[in-house]
């Protein structure tokens, strides 16, 4: 047996899922000398920019697609179909799991949000479950209270009078709560509701953040588990891998590119190649568009951090070409769009230096690995 601290990888079976997971087991492999495999779900044949990806990775970063699963044909919501998709991988996960534990010292199973019945098949098999929460921590902060808010209120979220507010962060009108939340008598709401509960369970919790992006946030969870346990010229546009722009959104969109006084590239989802650089650590200066799950980090980057400028639909929900045409006007060549420019060039170096040798993150992960590495 390989004596080599080997770490499997539960993702989602969406890109927005895999990537972070991907970064992950870089950092584990290039630090510390810890192989991957990344245990991936599947419904059918994985789409090429995943493919792109994974042929990508280094020889120690191994990825094993389980057999396609299928959905009833009933289950049209993208979050049900993720939950169902992760359940019913279970019997092939526990098959691949023992497989890994024959030939590896397998220390961890990192698990996604959608994946945690796979708790069980880890203690199971004598495999300690962590959580990747491939999200931020104000996000995380709001899984944790949102039991506690389904008890406390009777009516919508989105109909709510005032902010909700979550210890270490900015306030959030329950408006801005993604969509998978706006509707409680839905099975989705109810599985995610089930499935927050159960974060606590995990043997810890590994967030997508650094400190000196979110300290009040981080310091509050902390404190809350300590407590509950025993510049370019260019606009780039991109949308997230679920959410959708109707007919007339695009049309907006379009025309907005016409008056806008500053160019774009089209407006599609990009390959994975177009994707790098765009993150804080690059310093890229931002417009936030949430269009399904990412109301909360819009708010976050909006009124919390300041670094993205956000903009206002109308009476039928559309951002009409005037506001998108002000808001890219605004964020390239105007004083709004300096502000965030110098805010995020701010930011862009303390993720430098988390990520440093010395760093915030740095420390952090190298504690983890220490872990499993004894």
């Amino acid at each position: 047996m390989d004596r080599t601290p080997h770490v499997a990888l539960l993702p989602a079976p969406r890109m927005g899922h895999l990537i972070p997971l991907v970064e992950f087991a870089k950092q584990l492999l290039h630090r510390h000398h810890i192989s991957s495999a990344l245990v991936i779900p599947t419904t059918g044949p994985p789409p090429e920019t995943q493919i792109f990806v994974l042929e990508s990775l280094p020889g120690n970063i191994n990825h094993i697609f389980l057999p396609p699963v299928n959905l009833p044909e009933n289950l049209i919501n993208a979050e049900s179909q993720i939950f169902v998709t992760m359940s019913l991988s279970l019997p092939s996960l526990r098959g691949t799991l023992k497989s890994l534990t024959s030939t590896n010292r397998l220390v961890a199973l990192v698990i996604d949000p959608f994946g945690l019945d796979a708790f069980d098949v880890a203690k199971e098999i004598g495999v300690p479950p962590y959580l990747f929460f491939p999200s931020n921590a104000m996000t995380l902060a709001f899984c944790f209270h949102l039991p506690r808010l389904d008890k406390m209120v009777a009516c919508e979220y989105r109909d709510l009078l005032k902010p909700v507010k979550l210890s270490g962060c900015v306030p959030v009108h329950g408006r801005d709560f993604a969509d998978p939340v706006q509707d409680r008598f839905h099975d989705a709401y109810k599985e995610l509701l089930e499935n927050v509960t159960r974060f606590n369970s995990s043997k810890g919790i590994i967030v997508n953040s650094f400190l000196d992006s979110e300290e009040g946030a981080i310091i509050a969870l902390q404190v809350e588990e300590s407590d509950d346990q025993p510049s370019g010229s260019i606009l780039f546009v991109s949308f997230e891998s679920v959410g959708t722009l109707s007919y007339n959104q695009i049309n907006e969109l379009a025309l907005a590119k016409q008056t806008s006084a500053v160019s774009s590239q089209k407006g599609s989802w990009k390959g994975p190649k177009d994707m790098q650089g765009l993150s804080i650590v690059h310093g890229m200066s931002l417009i936030a568009w949430p269009l399904y799950a990412q109301k909360i980090n819009t708010v976050i980057l909006n009124e919390g951090l300041n670094l993205a400028l956000r903009p206002k639909t109308n009476e039928s929900g559309i951002v009409g070409r005037e506001e998108i045409a002000r808001v890219v006007n605004a964020l390239m060549e105007g004083e709004e769009g300096k502000k965030v420019r110098q805010k995020m060039k701010g930011l862009k170096e303390a993720a430098r230096k988390a990520l440093s040798e010395d760093g915030s993150s740095t420390k952090t992960l190298s504690e983890l690995a220490f872990r499993w590495q004894n």
